[in-house]
C-alpha cells in the first residue's frame, strides 16, 4: 500500500481497530564508516489505537495476536516489541517506569551494558539503553542481544520500543534507523481480543484423563480446597478444622523449591487420604542467590533434578495438579522477567524446557497449571500476563489468583470480593478457553470487614456467576512483615466468627457435591 492510501486507511481503522502496513519503499540508512552501504527496504506499522508509527525492515513480519499489549516484529533472527503505557491515575510516572524497568542491569554477572544515553526522538525524551547476556545452550535461535528505548510523550504517557537479535547490532544506525522514524499519529479505535487460548488434547494415563473430566472439564459444581502449612506433610491440624467446618477439603496446596526433590511419601499420604495435590514447583533456592537461575535453568545446570523429578511424578502415577512458576508477573519472583532483561520469553522457555523434560520421561499424569496473578506488578505492559502465557500446549488449566490484602501496608487497599473476580473473570473468559481454578486466594481483616467479604464471596459461588471456575483452594496462612509481626492473616480458623461463617456457608457446597457423587 502506497502513502498516498493512508487517509483513507485511517478513517477505515477508527471503526475497525487493526493495523494497517504501508510500504515506504527503499531508505538508505546511515552507516558507520567501517560498515560497507546496503539498501533496505521497508513498510510502515501504523497503530491508531495507540497512536503511533514505526518503519520496520520488509524481511519482517508484524504479530498482532496481543495488540491490547504489545505489537511484534519479527523475523527469525530478531525481534521487536512496542508497547504503550499510560500511567494516568496511577502512582506510576514516565519517569519511574525508565528507572525501575531497568532495574536487571545491578546483575552485573548475567548481564552486560554496553551504551546507554538520553537521546531524542522526532522531539520526545528518549531513554536509550543497549545491553547483552550470553547465549543459553537450551535455547534455539537464542536472542540474547538488546536494545531498548523508552519514549517520553509526557509525565504519565511512555511508549517502549524493545530490540532483541541472535547476533550483534552491526552498528548504532542499525537499529537507530528504525527507532529514528517512530511517530505520533492521532489516537482512534479501541484495541479488541484478537486470539482465543485453548487446551490441546495431550496423553493422559487413563485415571488423570478421568480426573481432568469429572472434575474440570464436565463439572457444573465448584470444590474446594486449602493451603494448611502442615498438609500433606501431616494431615492432624487440618482433620481438626474439617471437622470444625464439617467440610472435608478435596484439594491441598503444596510448595516446593530447587532446594526439595519430588515429595512421594506426601503425595501418597494426600492420595490415600483422598486429597488431590495442587503441587506448586518454584524455580528458586529458599536461602543465597536467585540471581541466576532462569539462566542457569536453560543452561543445563538442573538438568539432573528435572529429569529425576519427572521420573518421580511418573512413578506416583496418580493425577498431579502441576503449577509451575506461578505469579511470574510479580517482581518478588526470581523467575520474572524484570530480573531477567524485561524478557518474557525467558519465562517461556523455562516453562517448555521443563514440559519437555516430563514428556521425554513420558509423565502421563500431570496436568499443567499456568498462573498467573491478577496484578501486575510492576503494572507495565512488558510485564503484563499475558506476555508469559507458553502457548496451548503447554497449559490444560488456567488458575486465577486474587488476594485482599488489606491496608496493612502503606499503599495497599482493601478490595472486596466483587472488586477481584468479577473483572478477572470476564476478562479471562474472554480469552481462554480452558477451564480455571483458584490456585490460592483469601482475604486478611486489616481495613474492613473480613466476614462480609467471605459471604459476598460464597454468594458470588452460589449464584453460578462464575461456572468455568472448577476448584478454589483457600490460602490459610499468614503474611509476615520483616519483623516476624502479622502482616496479612488470611486464615479462616483466626476466630470462632469465621469458622462459623464457613461451616454454615459450605453447606451448601457439600450438600451439591454430595448429590453429584452419588
Amino acid at each position: 500500500m502506497k502513502k498516498i492510501g493512508l487517509v483513507l486507511c485511517a478513517f477505515i481503522i477508527c471503526f475497525s481497530s487493526i493495523f494497517v502496513y504501508a510500504d515506504t519503499g527503499n531508505k538508505k540508512p546511515s552507516q558507520s564508516m567501517d560498515l560497507p552501504e546496503k539498501k533496505i527496504s521497508y513498510e510502515t506499522c501504523i497503530n491508531y489505537v495507540d497512536g503511533y508509527m514505526i518503519n520496520y525492515p520488509m524481511d519482517m513480519e508484524v504479530d498482532r495476536t496481543l495488540s491490547k499489549v504489545k505489537t511484534v516484529i519479527r523475523n527469525k533472527d530478531r525481534e521487536i516489541e512496542i508497547y504503550y503505557d499510560n500511567f494516568k491515575n496511577t502512582e506510576h510516572s514516565s519517569k519511574a517506569y525508565t528507572y525501575y524497568s531497568n532495574l536487571f542491569l545491578k546483575n552485573l554477572k548475567d548481564h552486560h551494558k554496553e551504551y546507554e544515553d538520553t537521546i531524542y526522538v522526532n522531539g520526545m525524551k528518549t531513554h536509550l539503553l543497549k545491553w547483552e547476556r550470553k547465549k543459553l545452550s537450551k535455547v534455539q535461535n537464542d536472542k540474547n542481544y538488546y536494545v531498548s528505548a523508552e519514549i517520553i510523550k509526557n509525565h504519565k504517557e511512555v511508549y517502549t520500543i524493545i530490540m532483541k537479535s541472535t547476533t550483534p547490532f552491526e552498528s548504532y544506525e542499525s537499529y537507530m534507523d528504525i527507532i529514528n522514524t517512530f511517530q505520533l499519529v492521532q489516537k482512534c479505535g479501541d484495541h479488541k481480543v484478537n486470539v482465543k487460548f485453548k487446551s490441546i488434547e495431550r496423553n493422559l494415563n487413563d485415571e488423570t484423563k478421568e480426573f481432568y473430566n469429572r472434575y474440570f472439564m464436565e463439572s457444573d459444581r465448584l470444590r474446594w480446597g486449602i493451603f494448611e502449612y502442615n498438609a500433606p506433610t501431616d494431615f492432624a491440624y487440618l482433620n481438626s478444622l474439617e471437622d470444625r467446618i464439617d467440610y472435608t477439603f478435596q484439594f491441598v496446596l503444596k510448595y516446593q523449591s530447587l532446594d526439595g526433590i519430588f515429595p512421594m511419601e506426601e503425595m501418597k499420604r494426600a492420595y490415600e487420604g483422598n486429597h488431590y495435590v495442587e503441587l506448586t514447583l518454584q524455580t528458586m533456592f529458599m536461602e543465597g542467590d536467585n540471581a541466576s537461575v532462569t539462566y542457569d535453568i536453560l543452561n543445563g545446570k538442573y538438568d539432573d533434578y528435572f529429569n529425576e523429578y519427572a521420573k518421580k511424578v511418573k512413578e506416583f502415577n496418580h493425577p498431579v495438579l502441576f503449577r509451575l512458576n506461578n505469579e511470574m508477573n510479580g517482581d518478588w519472583c526470581v523467575y520474572s522477567s524484570y530480573h531477567s532483561s524485561k524478557d518474557t520469553n525467558l519465562y517461556k522457555e523455562v516453562w517448555k524446557y521443563v514440559y519437555g523434560i516430563f514428556e521425554k520421561n513420558q509423565v502421563d499424569n500431570v496436568l499443567w497449571v499456568w498462573n498467573p496473578h491478577d496484578l501486575s506488578f510492576p503494572g507495565f505492559k512488558w510485564n503484563h500476563y499475558l506476555n508469559y502465557y507458553p502457548g496451548d500446549e503447554y497449559v490444560d488449566i488456567i488458575g486465577i489468583t486474587g488476594y485482599n490484602t488489606g491496608n496493612y501496608y502503606e499503599g495497599e487497599i482493601w478490595r472486596e470480593f466483587d472488586e477481584i473476580y468479577p473483572p478477572v473473570y470476564e476478562e479471562y473468559m474472554s480469552i481462554f478457553e480452558q477451564p480455571f481454578m483458584i490456585t490460592e486466594f483469601g482475604s486478611t481483616a486489616a481495613g474492613g470487614d473480613k466476614v462480609k467479604w467471605i459471604n459476598d464471596m460464597f454468594d458470588g459461588f452460589a449464584s453460578n456467576k462464575y461456572p468455568n471456575i472448577k476448584v478454589a483452594i483457600w490460602w490459610n496462612g499468614i503474611d509476615w512483615d520483616t519483623n516476624m509481626k502479622p502482616a496479612r492473616i488470611y486464615r479462616m480458623d483466626q476466630n470462632e466468627e469465621y469458622i462459623k461463617t464457613f461451616r454454615e456457608r459450605l453447606k451448601y457446597f457439600k450438600e451439591n457435591t454430595d448429590k453429584i457423587e452419588e
